[in-house]
């Protein structure tokens, strides 16, 4: 009702989400309307100071050297216009000296902490980078030891497999000699060889 007033209130599907919701959203609203409420105050607040100081400063001119704002030169006019826009920037009370003097104290105070925080904040940035080229750097080398490696083992793969290769190719020929031995011990016994005479019969004849 605070926020649609006399319109009629949109529709939704009431359920506890949705009534959270609500109520978050108007404790938001509320705070904000708070906060704006205080910066229309301050800012009222601080028109009037600024209003007074004119006036006192208008009443100071007038008293002092018979001078009023409407009176003044242009330059002295633009002169008063500065002082005017100094202070609002600066957010002094009023345009004494004083009140100068501390405002721009306190905010090369801040500057001073600004530029400290910033120098902190560069030379944490400035280790990030150099871990971050450490890391690529091991990230390179650890890259180039796995390749390496790989060759290492493909080439340690080829020479199994070429050992395998010939130890296959041995076999077969100790098979196929094998093979024409005994075909040959076959046809010798089928000519009536005495295996006697074979050279081994002999050497162990002899032995």
């Amino acid at each position: 009702k605070k926020i649609y007033g006399n319109e009629p209130i949109p529709e939704y599907k009431v359920s506890a989400r949705t009534i959270d919701i609500l109520y978050d959203l108007a404790e938001c609203t509320e705070a904000r309307a708070r906060d704006v409420s205080l910066l229309i105050e301050d800012t009222k607040q601080k028109a009037a100071e600024y209003e007074a100081e004119a006036n006192y400063i208008q009443d100071i001119l007038r008293e002092s050297l018979d001078l009023s704002p409407s009176s003044l030169s242009s330059e002295g006019t633009s002169y008063l216009n500065v002082l005017v826009n100094s202070a609002v920037i600066l957010e002094t009370k009023d345009t004494s000296l004083a009140s100068f003097f501390y405002a721009i104290n306190d905010m090369t105070s801040e500057l001073y902490a600004t530029e400290s925080e910033n120098r902190e904040m560069e030379l944490e940035l400035s280790n990030i980078r150099k871990q971050r080229t450490a890391a690529l750097m091991l990230e390179k080398q650890l890259e180039e030891d796995l390749k390496k490696a790989e060759e290492l083992v493909e080439l340690e793969n080829a020479k199994a497999d070429s050992r395998s290769q010939n130890l296959k190719f041995l076999r077969q020929k100790s098979e196929h000699l094998k093979m024409k031995i005994q075909a040959s011990e076959e046809q010798l016994a089928a000519a009536g060889w005495d295996q006697s005479l074979t050279h081994e019969s002999l050497v162990s004849l002899s032995e």
